[in-house]
């Protein structure tokens, strides 16, 4: 039994072209919805969860509608065609009617306007202030990019929960740990794309540039990866030729036991477990998404530094710690790797605490590896738990589970803390926010006793990689 790494890492490019564009999303649209439109932390925080309002109902719905779909294509790869044109599409349209706005900033002289004497943070506010003036006196470009925005999020939405339901259609249920880092290495290899593209055009030193060029670049990136996956991915057959191993293995229902509906439930224990999965997904979200959809703000106007390069080298750590975490878990099992992952993303928030705008920037680093390194334990492991307690049919439901449980949490996560923000500052309340519901998380995974794997008894790291 051994995992088809070339395979594997193909349907990955469809992961790439997501982590790209949330990469990108997450960069310039609070930066875009506080420089540009003037909005205060908590109005933007509400704006930066509509893709999560959205996909708490879409991901289960398209999950769940792609396990139907059958077509000479596939049940995924529609979903992804589409979707990715739309919004690739729609990703550019937004920059356009941002540089409409943008316009009537820099017409307005509020790039002229000297600091006077003040700290960095008080000046970004100010000249917040003035661009949210310019808002209110001419709404329109804000509703026309609002308007814009939803409709580049569902289309995202669309093809999200098929693109990763994708993994486990193909891969047997032993191997999904080393499968999903496979599938996590492709997607932080666009994050990191991406995040190189911000130093090279600069969008954390220019808090009114236009972002035109630098969203046309990512969306080029988001095409390699879609063209790579359409001319790659052969889903019917590698489909039923994971379906025919699992038959081989011994690893699948009898026809009797899919085809009736009762053996579709779960036992009071594994519903217990995937409660509890689901609950820890939620609350590492809050902690994790509250750091991540405010970073680019949090670095830029208060700390002054350089958010694309400490975000490169958390993506750096996760892409080297990939499949060494997935090795370990087949050794000491998804649950417990999992725990790990979340002790050290809890103690890089709680070490983020301490940093203030005279630390040098390069204290940051070390926090970001040790984020980096527990964030991709979680991720790695977390998913495959999910969708181990899936019947045969039913993967992309158990995805769409999965999905809503983290949206939910990026739903909130936002909001609730751009208010606390507002009602605090950022300075004291940014990391240890987030530190909080991660350790939260630990408690309800701790109780988690479904939806592990067997640990292997492979003796070598050779083994675990299944090179012969």
């Amino acid at each position: 039994m051994k995992l088809n790494y070339k395979r594997t890492l193909l349907v990955g490019m469809a992961f790439l072209l997501i982590t790209a564009f949330w990469q990108a999303y997450d960069a310039i649209i609070p930066l875009i919805l506080t420089n540009h439109y003037g909005l205060p932390q908590s109005a933007s925080g509400a704006v930066m969860s509509l893709d999560n309002v959205l996909a708490v109902f879409m991901l289960p719905l398209f999950g769940a509608i792609s396990d139907k779909v059958d077509t000479k294509w596939g049940k995924r790869t529609p979903f992804i065609f589409f979707g990715t044109i739309a919004a690739i599409l729609f990703f550019v349209l937004l920059t356009f009617l941002d540089n409409y706005q943008l316009a009537k900033v820099i017409e307005a002289g509020i790039p002229e306007l000297t600091q006077g004497g003040m700290s960095d943070a008080v000046f970004a506010e100010h000249t917040r202030k003035l661009a949210f003036d310019i808002t209110v006196a001419n709404p329109l470009p804000f509703v026309g990019f609002i308007a814009t925005l939803l409709v580049t999020l569902i289309s995202m939405a669309t093809f999200r929960s098929p693109a990763v339901a994708l993994m486990p259609d193909v891969t047997v249920k032993p191997l999904r740990s080393k499968a999903n880092a496979i599938i996590n290495l492709a997607g932080t290899l666009g994050g990191i794309l991406v995040l190189v593209l911000g130093i090279v055009f600069a969008t954390a030193k220019n808090q009114y540039m236009q972002y035109t060029p630098y969203v046309l670049s990512v969306c080029a990136i988001m095409l390699v990866g879609f063209i790579i996956f359409l001319l790659s991915v052969k889903e019917n057959k590698w489909a039923a030729q994971m379906e025919e191993e699992e038959r081989r293995l011994g690893l699948t229902e009898s026809t009797d036991e899919v085809q009736s509906p009762c053996d579709q439930k779960l036992s009071p224990a594994e519903r217990r477990s995937l409660l509890l999965i689901l609950a820890s997904v939620a609350l590492w979200y809050v902690g994790y998404n509250s750091i991540t959809s405010k970073y680019s703000v949090y670095a830029t106007n208060i700390l002054g530094f350089d958010f694309n390069l400490t975000l490169i080298i958390a993506q750096v750590a996760a892409i080297i710690s990939y499949i060494p975490v997935g090795i370990i878990a087949s050794r000491v099992g998804r649950k417990k790797t999992v725990l790990s992952g979340v002790a050290m993303l809890a103690i890089a928030f709680f070490i983020g605490v301490f940093v203030t705008p005279s630390t040098p920037p390069f204290m940051m680093y070390p926090i970001f590896v040790l984020a980096g390194i527990g964030w991709a334990t979680i991720n790695v492991n977390s998913f495959p738990m999910a969708v181990e307690l899936a019947k045969k049919g039913n993967v992309g439901k158990y995805t769409g589970y999965y999905y809503t449980a983290s949206m939910a949490a990026q739903i909130i996560a936002p909001i609730l803390s751009g208010v606390l923000y507002d009602l605090c500052g950022m300075r004291y309340t940014f990391f240890p926010f987030g530190a909080a519901f991660v350790v939260l998380s630990f408690v309800t995974m701790f109780f988690v006793k479904h939806g592990d794997c067997q640990p292997s008894q492979k003796l070598s790291v050779l083994e675990h990689l299944d090179v012969d």
